[in-house]
């Protein structure tokens, strides 16, 4: 589901209960254990860690005029998803991730290429998405969005 909002506290306040203390929960997690430097936005409709502008002058590559999204929060139809883009591009780090998964909960991990799917609230693990945010700093990040432009600009 898309949610209509200009801020972080808005969108929360549009969700289900249960939704939202999740919701607030993976908001604290994050804001608590992603490097110096990610900032809160809202962008397409979810609650997102960006690279800004100021860091980042280039912004996403999809759309310079935003900035580079990191992290991102949402409560969709049948799941809350958690979209992160270091586990889509460092094949090491999705590998520590599906590794850990099953240590912090019961459930099957859910997921596509950059997007953790949870349909009941009490199988997130917030342990291990606090351990995952810190992983990545934002010049590291800026570092590998950078070669993968000029990747595919060569392709």
């Amino acid at each position: 589901m898309k949610y209509e909002s200009a801020s972080p506290e808005e969108y929360i306040s549009q969700l289900p209960e249960e939704r939202r203390e999740a919701i607030m929960k993976l908001r604290q997690i994050l804001k608590d254990n992603l490097p110096v430097g990610f900032q809160e936005t809202m962008s397409y409709g979810m609650i997102t860690y960006v690279v800004p502008h100021q860091l980042y002058p280039p912004g996403y590559h999809v759309n310079p005029d935003q900035p580079l999204p990191f992290v991102s929060i949402a409560s969709q139809k049948n799941f809350i998803a958690l979209y992160h883009m270091g586990i889509y591009m460092v094949p090491g780090l999705l590998a520590w991730f599906k590794e850990e998964y099953p240590r912090h909960v019961q459930t099957r991990l859910d997921m596509g290429k950059s997007c953790v799917r949870f349909k009941k609230t009490n199988s997130i693990p917030y342990d291990l998405i606090a351990q995952l945010s810190s992983k990545i700093t934002v010049d590291e990040y800026v570092r590998m969005v950078e070669s993968e432009v000029k990747r595919a600009k060569k392709n």
